[in-house]
């Protein structure tokens, strides 16, 4: 299994267009992706926002790791997902585990963070995986159709 990174190119967006296709995807963009020219777009949007990177395995986008919010005090904020057919190989944590040493080594940031919903446990699987350790719950931080989710926070330090 060959699992790397590289820059997103606009010839990927039929890819991410089926990714955010899957229920569970729907609400992990900024806006609704109905076409691959929204697809375009969520790719194009990355431009000056953060460092995303598209996850192939074999050659094959699967999908998406990327450090955003990054501030002053040399944090940034991970997130990643996987198409579902990459699910459940490792793809997600080898991939995320490669953004934090990237992110530590080019940009020199000394803190990762990234959360998910409690009621998530592959994502808090991916992220143990790729070293961020728990720091706690965020409470009611997430609201979908009126229904409140608690989030758990981890990190990865450039130490860690």
């Amino acid at each position: 299994m060959s699992i790397k990174l590289r820059e997103w190119r606009e010839d990927d967006a039929p890819v991410v267009f089926r990714a955010f296709q899957a229920a569970d995807m729907r609400r992990q963009s900024p806006w609704p992706i109905l076409s691959v020219q929204d697809a375009a777009g969520w790719i194009a949007a990355w431009e000056g926002v953060g460092h995303a990177f598209a996850v192939t395995l074999d050659d094959q986008v699967v999908g998406n790791v990327a450090v955003s919010g990054i501030d002053g005090h040399d944090n940034g904020w991970v997130s990643y997902w996987t198409v579902e057919e990459a699910r459940g190989r490792g793809v997600a944590a080898a991939a995320t585990s490669d953004l934090a040493a990237w992110a530590f080594r080019e940009r020199g940031l000394y803190r990762l963070e990234l959360g998910h919903r409690t009621n998530n446990p592959a994502s808090c699987r991916v992220a143990t995986k790729a070293g961020f350790r728990p720091e706690g719950i965020e409470r009611g931080k997430l609201c979908y159709d009126g229904i409140r989710y608690d989030v758990e926070r981890h990190a990865r330090l450039a130490t860690d």
